[in-house]
């Protein structure tokens, strides 16, 4: 058979069932062979919203999303999106064209070194320099992004290897099973998990695997010890049990991290250092701070994360052994911690999310939208964050009933992915309200992909929140230089024209009453909706404020 048909059955075998991508001519023939095989190709209008794209759908799904492009720029602009999913931990399989060998070692036309870019923002990348080596290149690259932690692995394919013929057939897929805990470690976490006074566990992203998230439920129920998220780490607890305390992650701290302050035990699950670097809550008592680290890796080298006990090993099969050691340990003192101790932390924090809701102001507040947004999505919807102001407030306002059910970019922080990112969403859960936020900004990085959604007939929701500047970048400068900032306001279109100028259904609020109206009717259209919402970032200092003078005793 042809080389392309090969790589193409390959990518069968491994289950891939959609390609977001934009292809160029130096991937034609694989183009030509997927039109004759299972796979949906998505024609995306932009290579970076194709990697966003894939990457929703690999956090998603647990399998590799893929996405695909051409040489050079088609490459190139790949790039954001992909570092955005290494970083964000969601296995994505990225395939770019590239041209002929025999070309490769001279100044000729798009001719860069693609694989050396792709490196660093990666787990792995190979170009494909025999047909004889697909089958291996295939499966090697599935099987590195979806294995611990996930990531992105990028195989390039010369336009004249896939023409080449070749006999060969895919490789048989194993299941592959990870390494359990060390005992020694396990006792010696349940240990010190006796001994604590006042425990805090903190739940990165690691922890909404659905088997982790589980366990770790057990964990908390089981001793008493309340449970703080990144904002990667939402769902990890439902956010109507008394052991979650919410979400954790502002840079100035919140009423949760005072519960940090006053620890003398964390024990970390699933915790990245690139969601909320340890010096932003290990404020205080570190040398009288034990850290317990359960992660699929090792820890960090950080001076404010030195943990006393490593446990290396599956998440979820760790957190089941701690649990049996507890059991065995304490079985006849648990709870060992009366979780009503934490009852006043999560008053504080739940007034906190109630306390705008019947606000009427316009402007919004950001409280009130997502008050309202909330109240609407149901505990298995998907919202998808853009990162902005709007951000913060998702992720201090919006808490989840099951993980995977709002994400964030807090890794890479990527503006833009979030509308691209929810037509990933969309297609891996097509029965489940699939709602995007985005700040005008963002919004406007990707919105050609409206097109997209609108030639597939995906009714994904598109919520953007107006103030025509970047608010982010000004509530931080604010926050840095006594209040001023520099210019960073622009305009905007007219965004009901804008979804009517696609073929698409589009509201502005004008009034807060309208906001869940609006959410049921957008989501009763054929095809995608675009809701514009005029926000008060004026809140964003006013919080700051606020938390700036936070010294209650949790």
């Amino acid at each position: 058979m042809k080389a392309s048909d090969l790589f193409v059955q390959c990518l069968e075998a491994e289950g891939v069932e959609r390609i977001f991508g934009v292809p160029g001519e130096e991937n034609a023939d694989l183009m030509i062979s997927l039109m004759n095989s299972s796979i949906d190709f998505v024609l995306c209008r932009h290579e970076q919203a194709a990697a966003f794209a894939a990457d929703a759908y690999g956090r998603l799904t647990g399998k590799a999303g893929v996405c695909l492009s051409t040489l050079g720029p088609g490459a190139t602009n790949l790039v954001t999106g992909l570092a955005d999913a290494n970083m964000d931990r969601a296995p994505v399989v990225a395939i770019i064209g590239q041209g002929s060998i025999s070309r490769l070692h001279k100044e000729s036309h798009q001719n860069m070194d693609s694989v050396a870019m792709m490196r660093p923002i990666s787990k792995w990348a190979q170009s494909i320099v025999s047909a004889k080596n697909i089958t291996e290149v295939v499966r090697k690259a599935f099987k590195v992004a979806e294995q611990e932690k996930p990531g992105v692995t990028v195989i390039e394919l010369p336009e004249d290897i896939a023409k080449q013929d070749i006999d060969d057939k895919p490789i048989r897929i194993n299941k592959v099973r990870r390494p359990a805990a060390d005992h020694k470690a396990i006792a010696e976490a349940a240990r010190l998990i006796g001994q604590a006074k006042k425990p805090i566990i903190l739940a990165g992203n690691g922890a909404i695997r659905k088997r982790a998230a589980k366990q770790l439920y057990r964990l908390a129920t089981k001793t008493g010890i309340g449970v703080v998220n990144t904002f990667m780490g939402k769902g990890a607890v439902p956010m109507d049990d008394p052991h979650c305390l919410f979400t954790m992650g502002l840079g100035s701290g919140d009423y949760n991290n005072l519960a940090f302050d006053d620890a003398d035990l964390v024990i970390s699950c699933g915790y990245d250092l690139v969601e909320y670097g340890p010096a932003a809550w290990n404020r205080t008592n570190k040398d009288d701070k034990t850290i317990i680290h359960i992660d699929f890796w090792p820890a960090e080298v950080d001076r404010d994360y030195q943990p006393t006990v490593e446990i290396v090993s599956d998440l979820a099969d760790a957190l089941w052994q701690l649990n049996e050691a507890v059991n065995d340990m304490y079985e006849d003192r648990l709870p060992l911690f009366d979780i009503q101790d934490r009852a006043k932390l999560r008053g504080i924090m739940s007034d906190e999310f109630s306390a705008e809701k019947d606000d009427t102001a316009v402007p919004v507040k950001p409280q009130k939208i997502l008050w309202d947004v909330r109240q609407f999505m149901g505990p298995e919807d998907i919202l998808l964050s853009d990162v902005g102001a709007h951000k913060m407030w998702i992720a201090r306002h919006y808490q989840c009933q099951e993980p995977n059910t709002c994400l964030i970019s807090n890794g890479f922080c990527t503006m833009g992915f979030a509308m691209p990112g929810s037509i990933g969403a969309k297609m891996a859960y097509p029965d489940k309200k699939v709602l995007s936020i985005s700040g005008d900004a963002g919004f406007m990085m990707n919105v050609q992909e409206l097109e997209t959604a609108v030639r597939r007939k995906l009714n994904i929701v598109a919520m953007v929140w107006c103030d025509g500047e970047y608010g982010l970048i000004k509530w931080k400068q604010q926050n840095g230089f006594q209040g001023r900032h520099s210019d960073l306001s622009f305009n905007n279109p007219d965004f009901v024209q804008l979804a009517n100028s696609f073929g698409m259904w589009g509201r502005e609020i004008t009034a807060t009453d309208q906001i869940i109206p609006t959410l049921q009717e957008a989501f009763q259209q054929d095809g995608p909706a675009l809701i514009a919402v005029p926000v008060d970032y004026s809140e964003n200092m006013r919080l700051s404020e606020r938390l700036g003078n936070v010294s209650v005793a949790l």
